[in-house]
């Protein structure tokens, strides 16, 4: 694997408890890590993740959504101004317009609590669950403008036991997402 020329500049968007984030975090205090996450953006003021960033010293910035377009255009001067290499999505309960996407022009990576293409959306562990399915799992993905629609970067699965319900599921779910996202992050800077 050949050696990835300097750190690169992450931007985490969260909603809420940050718990991928801190694994992001983890990753990035790492000897080896690939990244140096700059910038942690929230549209919730209450999101527990940016209590975690204030600990970690990353710059923090609550952001209003009562209107998108400003949303984006506030974020957009952020990620500019911190030189952002990559964004990340982390627990980010809104959906991300084409044209943010368009004029960020770099790598925006999320993830998933299913095995795209199924259950994109919200309600993934209920609609699993009710459905009955034997497996479910996490997966991280480029953002494109379709919905939980990116080429997928990585995917893990776990096996759903009779006794599963949707609390017990999303547990399971998330000690895989905080696994893998560092992976797919690996994987998308070295492209191995």
């Amino acid at each position: 694997m050949e050696k990835y020329p300097g750190k690169k500049n992450i931007a985490v968007l969260i909603s809420g408890r940050g718990s991928n984030l801190k694994s992001l975090i983890k990753y990035s205090n790492k000897k080896k890590s690939l990244i140096k996450i700059k910038l942690v953006i929230s549209n919730n003021i209450n999101a527990k993740g940016l209590e975690i960033a204030k600990k970690s010293k990353i710059n923090n910035q609550y952001i209003k959504y009562s209107n998108k377009k400003n949303f984006e255009n506030r974020s957009l001067k952020l990620l500019k101004k911190n030189k952002i290499d990559l964004i990340c999505l982390a627990g980010f309960m809104k959906i991300l317009s084409k044209t943010f996407i368009k004029k960020f022009s770099k790598p925006i990576l999320n993830i998933h609590p299913s095995l795209l293409p199924k259950y994109k959306g919200l309600n993934t562990h209920y609609k699993v669950i009710k459905n009955k399915e034997k497996y479910s799992g996490a997966t991280v993905h480029i953002v494109n403008k379709e919905l939980d629609s990116g080429k997928i970067i990585i995917q893990e699965q776990v096996k759903i036991l009779k006794s599963d319900n949707v609390e017990t599921l999303e547990k399971k779910v998330l000690k895989i997402e905080h696994k893998i996202y560092p992976k797919a992050i690996i994987k998308l800077l070295t492209n191995s």
